[in-house]
Parts: structure tokens; C-alpha cells; sequence
């Protein structure tokens, strides 16, 4: 009984944690907008602590897998996501005519369909050994193989895209 509390417990604290992370990135980038710079940097070394915290979490409760099993779980939570979750936020905020909430909501379904596909064709190409590079558009989360001229989502210029 103790260690299946424990293993809910470790969950919770993965969750909270990972929460913290971005609400203190996102204080940092606030910071920083403000020209508040030690603050901002306070909040980005808390940012950084609270992934610490969240990774060591996660893997203590042995959530883990092999890359293999990884890919797979990446495909089917970005799945749940464009294809169950987001389109029901999407609904909700046009009823409530949440321009903010419309905006963000559609960016994030369209660019988690795209991570569902990426996530599949790494996990068909598991034993590629030749490099590839990723594209991330820093508006909407899109990510591409290749720099394009504009986002296909967002339509944000290619050249603001931040490779990896």
C-alpha cells in the first residue's frame, strides 16, 4: 500500500514540478521584457532547478522506457492531444469568444499533430544513423526538418526558427 502511495506521490510531486518549471520560465521571459535582469535570471535558475527536480522524479518512479517504448508513448500522448483534447478546449473557447485561448489552443493542436508524425518517423527510422536536424518555430511549438520561408501554422518568418 506505502509504495503504490509513494508511486502516486512521486507523480504528484512530477507534475507540480514540471508546472513550476514553465511558470518560472515564463516569470524569467517577463523579467527579463521588464529589463529586470537578476530576477529574470533568478527565475530561469529556478526554472532549471524545478526540471531537476521533476526529471529525478520521473525517473525514480520508473516512468523511463526504452526509446523505442518512449516514441511510442510521445506518439499516443501527442495523438490524445490533437485528436481528443485540444479540439474540445478549441470548442469551449469559441463559445466563449476567448480570442487569446482560440489562438493558443489551435497553434498547439496543429503543431502536436505534426510532433505525432516526427515521433513516428523516428520511430520507424530508429537505426538511421545519419544526423537530422529539427526546426522549432518559437510562436506556435511547429517543428520542421528544414528552415521554411514562413510557419505553416502560425506563419511567422522561417528565419526566427531555433535549430536543434
Amino acid at each position: 500500500m506505502e509504495e503504490q502511495k509513494t508511486q502516486k506521490n512521486l507523480m504528484e510531486a512530477f507534475a507540480g514540478e514540471s508546472q513550476a518549471n514553465r511558470k518560472y520560465l515564463a516569470y524569467s521571459k517577463k523579467a527579463e521584457a521588464d529589463g529586470l535582469i537578476n530576477a529574470a535570471k533568478l527565475f530561469k535558475a529556478a526554472s532549471d532547478a524545478e526540471t531537476l527536480h521533476a526529471l529525478k522524479h520521473f525517473e525514480v518512479a520508473g516512468k523511463i522506457g526504452s526509446t523505442t517504448d518512449n516514441l511510442k508513448d510521445a506518439v499516443n500522448g501527442e495523438t490524445h492531444e490533437y485528436q481528443d483534447m485540444y479540439p474540445g478546449f478549441l470548442e469551449t473557447a469559441k463559445a466563449e469568444n476567448n480570442k487569446g485561448a482560440i489562438n493558443s489552443f489551435t497553434f498547439a493542436m496543429k503543431a502536436e499533430e505534426v510532433h505525432a508524425r516526427l515521433y513516428q518517423e523516428a520511430l520507424e527510422n530508429l537505426d538511421q544513423t545519419e544526423e537530422i536536424f529539427y526546426y522549432l518555430c518559437p510562436v506556435c511549438g511547429n517543428i520542421e526538418k528544414e528552415v521554411p520561408d514562413k510557419c505553416s501554422i502560425c506563419g511567422v518568418s522561417g528565419s526566427k526558427f531555433i535549430k536543434y
